[in-house]
């Protein structure tokens, strides 16, 4: 079988080779077959016998080797010839003619390897670490391991050397060592820090931390790619937990490895979220502007070839395959001197898109037409720009000056998606956007034109979709339209409002996950002010799910992930101010306000823009950089504040001094709610040189570095949020005192049945828009283990069925789910209710009509008796009487029910006893209540008999009025009748009482009584006795 390469350095030790070319060697071992070999021979042989099978060598492998290279690498082997010999003929058909194209040898190794790479998970020892997984920690075959690593881990103060096993759900060790087993089992969705440490005891260790203990593991040949992999299973559990994202993804090692490189790969150059990275390599490119060769990585996905040089900044490119015309010719450079050159039919490498250029000003319009969906396709700035060409303005003149600038680097370095992006672009974009080029380069930065070049017609079909539709976000964005932006005139029309109301409703319908969050509206105002409609839509897009994920939730998880970062940050740049800033608490305060709406609400409007553009170009790490600015420019004035509001009105004072001398807006009146004092205003303060001040200052400061602080924290923020729900739950639903306990063991039950399956999706199990008691829910399965653990009732031959009658009677909407809410108001009940609610309780258990099997039910019966004693819905207390009646087959499953619940203890025989006679007198009162109503049935049917001598008993219409009473037609066809019960053979409610004394028995209806009765068939009613005929 093929393998991955493995290099060997003595190819000629203890094997005999038997074919040879110049690039491979076919090799048998010594001591297998006939011509062993000699002495040598019978010793590696006995070697091979005695060691483990697990570590034998197989008697055949392929060796490939360079003729100019000592180092050889084995890429097959085989137990038999025929098998080692189909992989020998497949090298020399497929293989050899085309190795001799190549000239470089490390070309040719790199093609080989390739091509005989195969993955881990296919080999027989993963497959035999996986047995051995399952059967160490008894798990069932759902629960796929990824990987395994060899390390120890740290049990009090003694290392236990084993093995780490990292699966889909949990993270294990397992331990045998001088007779003692160490075993440990971790949820990755119950870890709440996981980071590498390093001590001088231990200089590389993972240390994995829960809510109740700490684990540390050590001695890791590969810890980096070991901590990775912990990183991403860890990573996809808490986006279980937020969203249920993961539940159904492929978590396989080489899947999760090509998901990683694939996220590294869009969050570099901004592309949507559905590309996946085929392949990067090592190259140059050519840049026409400096006719020089830069050095760097090529990278390949289905839609784009991208380019990043070695030196961060220097250069990057992105070409869209849909860029590339019938006219263009490739060709590449590479270390294999192949050469990949992408022409337009101008003869400059991909420089201008002219798709996507912006027209000029006379070109874009506003479309109202009554025939097509009312969009707008004009920026609101421009129906609000006043100029005054013939008087001269020296703002003026300067934007036209930046323009320019603009124009110039476009004709040097292209204009589009396919333009270098250099030094010099970041430059341009510190000394400011023009006010004309803000939004095209806004798409541009943001890789927003990708998604919307390749989805025409996607927005106006949402607002197609979305118009005159109503529901909660909706309701949200209308009462925060006229609160967007207020002080621009934009926004002081319908015109304007319309706009922000078409965008805000069609995200929302796009995204029902998001819907809408306050915050969006303030920055989708800014985005329509500079972008057409559909184009501010797509920004949109690109800032709630790319460059700001999580922000835009119920719950701002985004922004709560990136405080701690950048309380992290803070403790490292301005370390003489953080313990301050905690004391004050005021990190927690600003950074929500100025995070999410990207300081658009806390800063002067036209200096505000200026940070999106930076934000555009640059991600988050802008963000992170003028905040610690921020701090720093005032950090003398916060350390003598005393408390939070006089450190926040300093922060208030300060961005509300900050200015755009450039913008040749009109000014707008600046509503900042932090400022709250009369004090003197402070100095103004440049947001050109702030900007670049906060590039000096902290510029160091990496977008990866930036990712793996957000990983720390969103362990730490979302296992906060569900310990959170925990404490509101235990709360509100102060039951038991051991509310905590069962909400713990409820929700491990719940995810238990996401991560093994069940009779529904996890998607439906858990849905965290729902209020916290609602959000996790179980089904029929996972109810009956904690029946079986928890509830008193849980004993005897009925417990299975009691469990499934229990669990639709809390099932209160019949979707075939109850959450926790219905399980604790049961459990409640059982367990601490008084003896009348737990008798209620019991009663309704088995008023429920159909056999004992759940599913989702619509049904206006069930319905119906459900509505009948629905605590939540009614204001006043459940009366006895308005209980529903049970028939004669419900009676005899309640008591076989209740016998099964007695056990053989002798101070439970009295009652037991009690409790069979006056379920016994209650049957006979049945049946006389039933024949007492039959002949008054046949009476009545006498009176009213038609003249015609028509005697049949259903045609009487008293009969009919009768109701629950009367008895079904046909009495005397007791055959077809006992087809409407269970078998009444069944029955035998003697079987279950105690032996001692006979009398007992002797009380209740035994079982060839009921089947000689006849009349026991009937559909008689208990309580329709005598008073009931009165």
């Amino acid at each position: 079988m093929w393998i991955s390469p493995e290099d060997v350095l003595l190819a000629g030790a203890l094997w005999i080779t038997e074919r040879a070319n110049p690039y491979f060697i076919l090799q048998k071992r010594k001591g297998h077959g006939d011509g062993g070999g000699g002495l040598a021979g019978l010793l590696v042989g006995t070697l091979d016998v005695v060691l483990d099978s697990s570590a034998r060598m197989a008697p055949y492998r392929i060796l490939y080797q360079t003729p100019e290279s000592l180092v050889y690498s084995i890429i097959a082997h085989g137990t038999s010839r025929k098998e080692i010999t189909e992989h020998w003929e497949w090298l020399e058909h497929n293989m050899l003619q085309t190795l001799s194209i190549f000239e470089n040898e490390n070309d040719i190794t790199t093609f080989v390897k390739g091509k005989v790479q195969v993955e881990d998970d296919d080999t027989d020892k993963f497959k035999e670490a996986s047995a051995k997984f399952r059967k160490l920690f008894g798990m069932p075959e759902e629960e796929k391991l990824v990987n395994y690593y060899s390390c120890s881990y740290w049990k009090g103060k003694v290392p236990r050397q084993g093995w780490l096993y990292l699966s889909i759900n949990h993270l294990c060790f397992y331990s045998y060592l001088l007779g003692k087993e160490a075993k440990l089992v971790v949820r990755w969705a119950d870890i709440t820090q996981l980071e590498k440490s390093a001590t001088l005891l231990l200089p590389d260790a993972i240390k994995v931390s829960t809510r109740n203990k700490e684990h540390v593991f050590s001695v890791f040949l590969n810890i980096n790619e070991t901590f990775k992999l912990a990183e991403q299973l860890a990573n996809i559990a808490m986006r279980q937990l937020l969203d249920n994202k993961g539940f159904e993804e492929d978590r396989s090692l080489p899947k999760l490895k090509k998901k990683a490189k694939s996220e590294r790969y869009r969050a570099l150059f901004r592309l949507p979220k559905d590309e996946k990275l085929d392949g990067h390599t090592d190259c140059t490119l050519w840049t026409p502007f400096n006719k020089m060769h830069i050095l760097g990585q090529m990278f390949v996905s289905t839609n784009y070839i991208c380019f990043t040089s070695k030196e961060e900044t220097l250069c990057s490119l992105i070409i869209p395959l849909r860029e590339v015309n019938n006219q263009t010719f490739v060709n590449v450079f590479f270390k294999s001197r192949m050469c990949v050159q992408v022409y337009s039919q101008h003869g400059s490498v991909l420089s201008s898109s002219p798709q996507h250029s912006v027209g000029s000003e006379g070109e874009r319009t506003f479309n109202l037409n009554d025939s097509s969906v009312p969009t707008a396709t004009q920026a609101l700035m421009t129906m609000y720009r006043h100029r005054t060409p013939e008087e001269f303005n020296p703002k003026l003149a300067k934007e036209f000056l930046k323009e320019q600038a603009w124009k110039t680097h476009f004709t040097e370095y292209g204009q589009g998606v396919c333009m270098y992006r250099t030094e010099k672009t970041k430059e341009l974009v510190l000394q400011g956007i023009p006010e004309s080029m803000r939004g095209e380069l806004w798409l541009l930065f943001s890789g927003a034109i990708n998604e919307m070049a390749t989805h025409p017609g996607y927005y106006e079909d949402l607002v197609e979709k979305s118009m005159g539709k109503y529901n909660l976000a909706t309701e949200e964005i209308e009462r925060d339209l006229h609160r967007s932006l207020p002080e621009h005139p934009a926004f002081q029309n319908e015109m304007g409002i319309a706009a922000l109301r078409r965008v805000l409703t069609a995200y929302a319908f796009r995204n029902p996950n998001i819907g809408y969050c306050q915050a969006m509206n303030i920055v989708t105002s800014v985005l329509l002010l500079y972008s057409k409609e559909e184009e501010a839509f797509w920004l949109l897009v690109a800032l709630c799910e790319r460059m700001l994920p999580d922000y835009y939730n119920t719950r701002v998880v985004g922004a709560l992930v990136d405080q701690g970062v950048f309380e992290e940050l803070a403790r490292e740049y301005v370390p003489q101010l953080y313990d301050c800033m905690q004391d004050l608490g005021v990190i927690s305060t600003i950074s929500l306000s100025w995070f999410l709406t990207i300081f658009l609400s806390v800063m002067p409007f036209e200096s505000a823009v200026v940070v999106v553009d930076c934000f555009f170009y640059d991600g988050i790490k802008v963000i992170f950089q003028l905040a610690l600015s921020v701090l720093d420019a005032n950090i003398h004035q916060l350390l003598s504040c005393k408390d939070d509001g006089e450190a926040m009105t300093v922060l208030g004072r300060y961005l509300d001094s900050v200015s755009n001398k450039d913008s040749t807006l009109p000014p707008i009146p600046h509503l900042h709610s932090l400022l709250t004092d009369n004090g003197e205003p402070h100095p103004e303060v440049d947001i050109f040189k702030l900007a670049r001040s906060s590039y000096e200052k902290f510029g160091s400061i990496r977008a990866d570095v930036i990712e793996q602080m957000r990983f720390k924290q969103r362990l730490r923020v979302i296992q906060t949020i569900e310990d959170t729900t925990k404490r509101n739950v235990v709360r509100t639903q102060k039951i038991t005192s051991k509310s905590k306990e069962l909400y713990v063991l409820f929700k491990a039950e719940h995810l238990t049945s996401c991560y093994w399956g069940g009779s529904s999706n996890p998607t439906e199990r858990h849905d965290p828009s729902l209020p916290y008691l609602e959000q996790y829910r179980i089904d029929v399965e996972q109810f009956k283990d904690l029946f079986s653990l928890l509830f008193p009732w849980a004993n005897g031959a009925h417990s299975e069925s009691l469990a499934v009658r229990f669990f639709r009677l809390l099932d209160q909407n019949g979707d075939a789910l109850i959450n926790f809410r219905e399980f604790i108001n049961g459990f409640g009940v059982l367990c601490h209710g008084d003896l009348t609610e737990k008798l209620k309780m019991f009663y309704k258990v088995h008023v429920l009509p159909g056999e004992c099997s759940v599913k989702k039910l619509n049904a206006p019966e069930y319905r119906h008796y459900l509505k009948l004693w629905n605590q939540d819905t009614k204001s006043t207390q459940e009366n006895t009487k308005d209980l529903p009646k049970l028939n004669q087959s419900q009676f005899i499953e309640l008591c076989k029910t209740l016998y099964s619940m007695f056990s053989e203890d002798v101070a439970e025989q009295e009652l037991y006893h009690a409790t069979a006679t006056v379920a016994s007198l209650l049957l006979e009162m049945g049946e006389v209540g039933k024949l007492f109503s039959s002949c008054s049935r046949e009476e009545r049917s006498q009176e009213h008999k038609p003249e015609d001598g028509n005697s049949d008993p259903t045609a009487s219409p008293d009969a009919q009025d009768l109701g629950d009473f009367s008895n079904p037609p046909h009495l005397e066809q007791g055959d077809e009748e006992s087809e409407q019960l269970p078998p009444m053979q069944d029955i035998k409610l003697e079987d279950s009482s105690p032996k001692d004394t006979p009398a007992s028995s002797a009380m209740l209806i035994s079982d060839d009584e009921t089947k000689d009765d006849t009349s026991m068939s009937s559909y008689s009613v208990l309580s329709a006795g005598s008073h009931e005929l009165d």
